[in-house]
């Protein structure tokens, strides 16, 4: 009767290992959201850090998802207590600079953390290019269905999610997704809300004859 014992053995066995040489198949940092293809959450977060140069936000301004419509958005979600986020913030730094300039938003966005050491940790980091702020009691983070930091989503022109990683992020990545996104605005031809001047008031004497223009 051992072969019927070893029969039952293998047939149990067979479906463990199966799904444990799936797992091995699998990346572990390829985990699913609903987000891509969706209007991404609208938010309003104060700026604590405000980057530096060109890029730079005041601190304490208001920054509100609905006044980029018109910007690709890179939205990072980090933490000062975060080992993974030291991997990609000198390059993931770098990269915004060089696109200053551009219809590009890169945003930090503190994860389960305060500001004071965020400030801290982005200054024992060497500074940072882009603003970051807060996201008191991480609702920001629960309503883009955060998992951990660091995460970072990619938005379109138009305000919706196109893409999310997780886990550091590499230069040529960030540049890739950036630079589609941007392509894709340009094709669509959207672009910010311009804004609105006044018209000239046709009866205003002219300087020279003193009569209507």
């Amino acid at each position: 009767m051992n072969w019927k014992r070893a029969t039952i053995a293998a047939a149990t066995a067979a479906p463990v290992i199966g799904l444990f040489a799936w797992g091995l198949t699998r990346d572990p940092n390829n985990i699913p959201s609903p987000l891509p293809g969706r209007q991404a959450p609208a938010f309003a977060l104060a700026v604590f850090s405000p980057g530096q140069g060109g890029l730079m936000r005041p601190v304490g301004e208001t920054m509100r998802l609905s006044d980029l419509r018109g910007k690709v958005v890179v939205l990072n979600f980090w933490a000062s207590w975060c080992l993974a986020c030291r991997d990609e913030h000198s390059a993931l730094s770098q990269v915004a600079q060089t696109y200053e300039g551009k219809p590009v938003q890169f945003l930090g966005v503190l994860y389960n953390d305060v500001p004071d050491k965020g400030r801290a940790w982005i200054s024992e980091m060497g500074g940072q290019s882009y603003p970051s702020v807060d996201d008191p009691g991480a609702r920001v983070a629960i309503d883009y269905g955060l998992y951990g930091v660091p995460e970072t989503f990619f938005l379109d022109a138009n305000g919706r999610v196109a893409f999310k990683n997780t886990g550091p992020v590499s230069p040529g990545m960030v540049r890739l997704k950036v630079d589609s996104l941007m392509a894709a605005a340009q094709a669509a031809n959207v672009s910010a809300p311009a804004v609105a001047t006044p018209a000239k008031d046709s009866s205003t004497p002219n300087a020279k004859t003193g009569s209507p223009k």
